[in-house]
């Protein structure tokens, strides 16, 4: 399976996709897990983290027509179970 060693983080929510705080995250940043806390924290200023979110923008959608398209538009976050609403 791959994550039979070592600490596997499955899901983080909200997702990165929907502007959630792991989508601020860039190659080289420093992040400390915690899981006993259930946290992901990364080492940066609130200025930085600010500066980034001012920045973000939605991903453009890989998919753009067909079912999975549609899907895509209607589904909720896997945090609530990625049921159609």
């Amino acid at each position: 399976s791959g994550a039979s060693r070592g600490v596997c983080v499955g899901h983080v929510s909200p997702e990165a996709a929907s502007g959630g705080p792991i989508g601020l995250l860039r190659d080289g940043d420093i992040i400390r897990i915690d899981i006993p806390g259930k946290r992901i924290d990364v080492k940066l200023s609130d200025e930085e983290l600010a500066d980034r979110r001012a920045e973000w923008k939605a991903p453009e959608p890989r998919v753009k027509d067909g079912y999975l398209a549609r899907y895509a538009r209607m589904v909720a976050s896997a945090a609530k179970g990625a049921i159609v609403e």
